[in-house]
């Protein structure tokens, strides 16, 4: 039995929303946004946080059922 993975089409991707953090930070870092939208930029660079955070953890989870729960050292091979 395959299981499939349901995947969030109005969620972005890993990759975009750590692009999208990155740039939110360098903006915010630069010192030149209003307080409204510092405020509005920390709410969503949160959000991103939270999206990439999930799917760092879905991404392992999947990995330990891949690897049976036992992860394997693969720098000791006889």
């Amino acid at each position: 039995m395959v299981k499939t993975v349901k995947t969030n089409t109005s969620e972005p991707s890993f990759e975009q929303s750590l692009t999208e953090l990155e740039a939110i930070v360098a903006t915010m870092e630069d010192g030149k946004m209003t307080l409204e939208q510092s405020l509005a930029s920390y709410k969503r660079g949160a959000e991103l946080l939270k999206i990439c955070q999930s799917q760092l953890q879905d991404a392992q989870a999947q990995v330990k059922i891949l690897e049976n729960d036992h992860l394997k050292n693969f720098g000791a091979i006889e």
